[in-house]
């Protein structure tokens, strides 16, 4: 997936450069590029059925099953960040939610099962076993 992503980076770039001001950077991925520029602007964002045609291709590249959704990487990525203790605040930005606390209540509850065993184990620590 990595590798499908840098060439997607490299391709883009070597668009941006091509049209240089013609090009609105919107800081995206996929982003539109300039094959037909009167439909839009280069560098916004593709239609959605572009994408999913891209993805399309790109998850029968990698073998992955064909249930497998462009969100359900999203989703991977934004849970596994936050299981390994990233901060939320950063998570959610970058993901471009409109607040932590948001991506909280979506991701968030992955990392219950967490929160217990930490409370467990302070309680075990402080001999308050017995209320756990």
């Amino acid at each position: 997936m990595l590798n499908a992503l840098k060439r997607q980076r490299k391709r883009q770039d070597a668009e941006r450069e091509r049209l240089g001001s013609t090009w609105t950077d919107h800081d995206l991925v996929f982003a539109r590029d300039g094959f037909k520029l009167y439909r839009g602007e280069a560098g916004g964002p593709q239609g959605p059925e572009k994408v999913s045609a891209r993805w399309r291709i790109l998850r029968t590249r990698l073998k992955l099953p064909e249930e497998f959704r462009i969100h359900d990487w999203r989703h991977s990525k934004v849970t596994n960040d936050l299981e390994t203790g990233e901060n939320p605040v950063e998570v959610s930005a970058n993901v471009r939610h409109h607040s932590p606390g948001y991506t909280m209540a979506r991701y968030g509850h992955s990392r219950k099962n967490g929160a217990r065993r930490l409370a467990a184990s302070g309680a075990n620590r402080l001999g308050l076993s017995s209320l756990v």
